[in-house]
């Protein structure tokens, strides 16, 4: 159990002990009271508020404190320090202010005492994710007695067998829903009140890890016998996973498997203020490299996650890339964990904030929100604002308008989307699939809140993770969708020129140049209403885009390179010998072949040359593997100097076991539909309808998207060829390059 009446940490004075930590042994009965409430006490600034025609005197800090310790009727528990405003802001110092419990008619008392302070509930905080099951609340109805009641007993195991303990099993009905975990042989038992089994709608399991969810609509439940689940493993739907590393489907929507391996985001320091970050796990080990925790007050307590959730939201930001299980957008980047949950509050993340403005934190991850507004916390973050801290927020998930801190003007905030064919049937996911829908089949999920603060939407449904201590899990929310946006905004700091030149001091303007960028790179997604996505979904490519215009192909003699190709499709059996004549295999004119027209003309080759290859592999006109999905073979690479993309801004794409040092894995394969959304990009180096969102024209491009000059003569051939050899060789058409040094 959390005792939020510990120290914090070592900036900040003492708390006096608290009753709460005295339970570890079983005492006499106590009545049942309510709760005193929690208020954070400031003084005003000056020119205060004063009753007309009375002299009320300044107080500063320590005098508010010791007026509350003298009350009998308060309990102080701790004091958060003051700051003084940035040289140059516009937001003023922030005042002292003291935590304290006490009841309503009190604080009442004490405003009317004290016109001169200012007090403010010191609330809750909640985690954006999802709560179960969707909301769809029905008013209880009479016809069953409030005394009939129904015990129901779950075993949950997957095909093989095995029992799967710690899963979260939740049974809904006409009243209240009812909860229970599996133990250790993977029963659980759920008894409601004023339920039969014809009553219930629903049932939802959620495994800790490792699996996908369950949810049954109108379940025909027994309560004599076991009533079995057997939800999927992850590894049916990845091959390999996780012993095999893959790219999340919103990394691939997002464009950030066609990134170049040298964008990692190093030099950016990020912060995940949530429930700390397990840094046990393969994933976050070396990734998390420091912290602050602010429940307990331990010095490694930050590295300790029993939620789930920040160790999920740090890895989506930045996964190690070392060829297991997922990799995150900045993998270089250093990342700050500030453990605020469980029981997080308002004064928490005021703490949480001035850790991240002292270490000159550089993005802050908030996946946290709350119904209620807090005037403190707003002039924190503006502060943290004004000292270059940028912080990305959640829109919240429970389907109405977008929460706090999210409504604020100095934060983005982030709205969910999902993808149809990113996830199974008969999963949670599914429920909160909400038309209309586009093409591609992205959706605005029911979950995620709405309004006109959205600035962007991001993958919010069905995220792959990391959760503790080794494993990984599926979850929804725009605490997952946030991350995502986080680790975009970590590698335009890292790479983007302007935050090396006219944007590099740490101030206001350097977060809404950064916002700037990351609204300036979407792509729109026509769902109906705008204010559930804002701007569209950020696009990696886009964002980027200054710092991908510096690719410089590596040079490659464009003969080489055809009669390579040509002999590895030969010996693959793509093609025939007669097809590129007999006095040779490179087909080029002069060597008895028969010359494709582009490769004279300095034009990428004919598109007819991939079509035959298809063909003669048995594959659709989309590509070589149905639907165009790609789900083996190694990644492509580029060779650049100083960051930039693959020649002709191939798609690198995503496939067999990567390496420490590249972005490499597999693609989350979309195995319940060939739908688009992947879709690939034709030799021409036009888009293919279905492509990922925001796919841009193949070549060098300058930084306002206007196509580059070839660096040599046959600078657009070799591209085109180069492009084509990785797009198959990815799909396994094509053996392993034995002259590749990375292999």
């Amino acid at each position: 159990m959390t005792n939020n009446d510990k120290p914090k940490d070592g900036s900040e004075e003492p708390r006096p002990a608290s009753p709460r930590g005295r339970q570890a042994s079983r005492q006499a009965p106590q009545p049942v009271e309510s709760r005193p409430r929690r208020y954070m006490v400031a003084a005003l600034p000056q020119p205060h508020p004063a009753t007309p025609g009375a002299a009320v005197p300044a107080l500063d800090g320590d005098t508010v404190r010791r007026l509350l310790e003298d009350d009998p009727e308060v309990r102080v528990l701790r004091r958060l320090r003051d700051a003084a405003g940035n040289p140059g802001a516009q937001a003023p110092g922030f005042p002292a202010v003291v935590v304290a419990e006490m009841t309503v008619e009190h604080v009442e008392a004490l405003r009317r005492q004290y016109p001169q302070l200012y007090f403010e509930r010191d609330r809750l905080l909640t985690y954006s994710d999802v709560p179960q099951p969707p909301r769809r609340r029905r008013p209880a109805p009479a016809v069953v007695p409030p005394g009939v009641e129904s015990t129901f007993a779950f075993l949950i195991r997957d095909a093989d067998g095995t029992p799967l303990p710690g899963a979260s099993v939740l049974v809904t009905g006409h009243g209240w829903p009812a909860q229970a975990s599996t133990g250790t042989d993977g029963r659980a038992v759920v008894t409601m009140v004023g339920e039969t089994p014809e009553s219930i709608t629903g049932v939802t399991v959620r495994p800790r890890s490792g699996y996908w969810s369950v949810h049954v609509d109108r379940p025909a439940l027994s309560t004599t016998r076991d009533n079995l689940l057997e939800p999927m493993r992850l590894s049916e739907t990845f091959a390999g996973f996780p012993g095999k590393q893959v790219f999340g489907w919103g990394q691939q929507a997002m464009n950030l498997d066609r990134l170049p391996p040298t964008l990692r985001g190093a030099g950016v320091k990020i912060a995940i203020i949530d429930s700390g970050a397990d840094v046990r796990h393969p994933d976050l080990r070396d990734r998390v490299r420091a912290g602050v925790d602010l429940v307990d007050g331990a010095p490694d307590g930050w590295s300790i996650d029993a939620a789930y959730h920040g160790s999920h939201c740090a890895a989506v930001v930045s996964g190690a890339d070392d060829g297991r299980g997922v990799v995150g957008f900045a993998v270089e980047a250093e990342v700050h964990a500030c453990k605020i949950f469980p029981d997080g509050r308002f004064s928490d993340l005021i703490q949480a904030l001035d850790y991240c403005i002292e270490q000159q934190i550089d993005v802050v991850n908030l996946s946290l929100a709350s119904r209620h507004q807090s005037s403190l916390v707003a002039a924190k973050i503006e502060q943290a604002r004004e000292a270059g801290v940028a912080c990305v927020v959640a829109a919240g998930n429970d389907g109405g308008p977008v929460g706090f801190p999210g409504i604020l003007p100095g934060v983005l905030t982030v709205a969910a989307v999902g993808k149809a064919d990113a996830f199974p049937p008969g999963t949670t996911h599914e429920t909160e699939i909400r038309g209309p829908m586009t093409g591609d089949g992205y959706f605005s999920p029911r979950f995620t809140c709405h309004g006109p603060e959205i600035d962007v939407c991001a993958p919010g449904v069905a995220v792959l993770s990391a959760v503790p201590s080794d494993g990984y899990a599926v979850l929804d929310g725009t605490s997952m969708a946030a991350p995502h946006v986080a680790g975009l905004a970590a590698l335009v700091l890292a790479h983007h020129g302007d935050f090396q030149g006219p944007f590099s001091g740490r101030d206001a303007r350097r977060v809404d140049h950064l916002f700037h960028i990351i609204r300036s790179s979407c792509v729109p997604l026509n769902l109906g209403d705008l204010h559930r996505t804002g701007a569209g979904m950020p696009n990696a490519l886009r964002a980027l885009a200054p710092a991908l215009a510096q690719i410089t192909p590596e040079p490659v003699e464009a003969d080489t390179l055809l009669g390579q190709l040509t002999a590895e499709m030969t010996g693959a059996g793509l093609l025939a010998c007669a097809d590129w004549g007999q006095g040779g295999d490179s087909g080029h004119t002069g060597q008895g072949g028969q010359a494709d027209p582009g490769a004279q003309s300095g034009m990428p080759p004919h598109p007819g040359m991939a079509t035959q290859a298809a063909c003669s592999a048995g594959a659709t006109a989309n590509g070589p593997v149905p639907g165009g999905l790609v789900t083996g073979g190694p990644r492509g690479r580029a060779t650049a100097t100083g960051g930039g993309v693959p020649p002709a801004d191939q798609r690198a794409a995503p496939g067999g076991a990567g390496t420490r040092g590249k972005r490499g894995g597999t693609a989350a394969a979309q195995p319940y539909a060939n739908g688009p959304g992947r879709g690939r990009t034709p030799a021409s180096g036009g888009r293919t309808p279905g492509g990922a969102a925001g796919d841009v024209p193949a070549g060098p491009r300058a930084a306002n998207g206007t196509p580059m000059a070839a660096t040599g003569p046959s600078g657009v051939e070799q591209a085109a060829m180069a492009w084509l050899a990785e797009e198959m060789r990815a799909a396994g058409l094509l053996g392993d390059d034995p002259a590749d040094p990375m292999e």
